[in-house]
C-alpha cells in the first residue's frame, strides 16, 4: 500500500450475524442470537448460498440500534449497539432490502422480490402496512414488479424507491399514492436514491453508468458520468449542501457534482490498495470526512487480500479537481477478508458503522478521541 498515509488508531469489531432460516420462523415471532428453548441448533443459517446477503442498515430516530436487512433470508434484523440481535421474518419470497424511517420515526423497507413497500412495527417486527408499487399497462399481461432496491424519504415525506429492474424511480405519496418515473436510459439498473438539498431525489444507474434525477415537477434528467462503465453505487448530499458526492464501483474514484451548476462533474481517483479493489458505499461524518468502503471481490480459488474503510479529510470538499493533494487520507483494515462490503453510515458516539454482505457480518468503527458507546 504505497498511498497510505495514515493508519487508522480506531478500534473496529465484526459482529456475525446469524440469520435464522426462513422455514423455521414463525410470523410475528423475534429470534435471539442464543437458541430458544425448543428450536433446534440447525434453526439458523449463515451463510446464504453462493454468498451473504446481509444488506442495507439504518439507525432507529432513537439511537439506539441499527436494522439490517437479510434479502435472501426474508429477514431483517434489530442489532443493539453491543451487537446482540434480534431476528424478525419477513414473508417467504418477499426479499427485503431498502430501509428508511420517515418523518413520524415509522420503519419502511422494500420487498424487492414481491413488488412492495412494508411499514414496519418496531416494537415487535411485524408488518403493519403493505403498499403494491407493481407497475400495470395495458401493454402487459399482468402487472410488473419493477423490483422496488433503495428507499429514502424526499422533503415533502413522499417516500421514493428505485425501480431496479424497470427502468424507474418510484414515489409514494402520503395518502398511498404511487406514481412512476421512466429513466431515459435503457439498462440503467438504478440502485441508491437520495435527496438533495436543492429538493430534488437524486439515484445512481449502476448499468448506464449515469446519475439521475429527478425534479420536484417530475422532470428526469441524466449527467453521464466521464469514466466508462464506472457503475455508481451510493449517493449522497455533503454536509456544506453544496454538492451531491457519489461512489464508483468499477471506475475507483469519487464523484460530486455541483448543486449551482448540476453539468460540473468532477472526479477523484482514489488510491487503491490492490489492483482489483473496487469501492462500495460512503458516508459523512459530522466534522465533513467522507468514509468509503473499499474491497477486493473474493477469488474462487486462490489468495485473498485486505479490505479496508477509508476516510477522506474534510479538505476533500475544497479538493481541486481529480486533485487530493493535501487531502489527509486514513486506512481502517477490516479484521476479515471477502467482505464484499455493502452500505456505511453513521452510528452514536461518532462511530461508524457498516456491512459486509459477503460474510454476513456488520462492522463497527470506534474512532480515538471520541466518546466510547455506553
Amino acid at each position: 500500500m504505497d498511498d497510505v498515509q495514515a493508519v487508522g488508531t480506531g478500534r473496529i469489531i465484526e459482529f456475525q450475524l446469524n440469520w435464522p432460516m426462513t422455514s423455521a420462523a414463525m410470523p410475528g415471532m423475534a429470534m435471539t442470537d442464543a437458541v430458544m428453548p425448543g428450536m433446534a441448533t440447525d434453526a439458523f443459517s449463515c451463510c446464504a448460498p453462493g454468498g451473504g446477503s446481509t444488506h442495507e442498515l439504518v439507525l432507529d430516530p432513537g439511537g439506539t440500534a441499527f436494522w439490517v436487512s437479510g434479502q435472501k433470508y426474508d429477514h431483517l434484523a434489530r442489532i443493539a449497539l453491543d451487537g446482540s440481535a434480534l431476528y424478525y421474518p419477513m414473508p417467504t419470497g418477499s426479499g427485503p432490502h431498502g430501509s428508511v424511517f420517515d418523518a413520524e420515526g415509522r420503519l419502511w423497507v422494500t420487498f424487492e422480490s414481491a413488488g412492495a413497500l412494508a411499514r414496519i412495527d418496531t416494537d415487535d417486527g411485524r408488518i403493519v402496512e403493505t403498499i403494491d408499487v407493481t407497475i400495470a399497462s395495458d401493454r402487459l399481461r399482468g402487472p410488473m414488479n419493477p423490483h422496488p432496491h433503495g428507499l429514502t424519504l424526499g422533503a415533502d415525506g413522499a417516500l421514493w424507491f428505485t425501480g431496479k429492474l424497470s427502468n424507474t424511480i418510484g414515489r409514494v405519496d402520503r395518502g398511498g399514492r404511487v406514481e412512476h418515473f421512466v429513466l431515459p436510459s435503457i439498462g440503467a439498473v438504478p440502485i441508491y436514491v437520495a435527496p438533495g438539498p436543492d429538493g430534488a431525489i437524486w439515484c445512481t444507474e449502476l448499468g448506464a453508468s449515469r446519475i439521475a434525477r429527478v425534479a420536484s415537477d417530475g422532470t428526469v434528467t441524466e449527467i453521464e458520468i466521464p469514466t466508462a462503465n464506472s457503475r455508481p453505487i451510493t449517493i449522497k448530499p455533503d454536509p456544506l449542501g453544496r454538492a451531491m458526492w457519489f461512489t464508483q464501483e468499477a471506475g475507483g474514484r469519487l464523484g460530486r457534482i455541483d448543486l449551482a451548476d448540476p453539468t460540473q462533474l468532477t472526479e477523484y481517483p482514489v488510491p487503491l490498495p490492490h489492483r482489483d479493489a473496487i469501492l462500495a458505499g460512503h458516508t459523512f461524518d459530522a466534522d465533513g470526512n467522507l468514509w468509503v468502503q473499499q474491497y477486493v471481490s473474493p477469488p474462487a480459488a486462490g489468495p485473498t487480500v485486505d479490505d479496508y474503510v477509508v476516510r477522506f479529510d474534510k479538505a476533500i470538499l475544497e479538493a481541486p479537481a481529480g486533485d487530493l493533494t493535501g487531502v489527509g487520507i486514513t486506512w481502517f483494515k477490516a479484521p476479515s477478508q471477502r467482505t464484499v462490503m455493502h452500505r456505511i453510515t453513521m452510528g452514536p458516539a461518532g462511530s461508524v458503522w457498516f456491512s459486509e454482505l459477503g460474510l454476513d457480518k456488520v462492522g463497527r468503527i470506534d474512532r480515538s478521541g471520541s466518546p466510547p458507546l455506553k
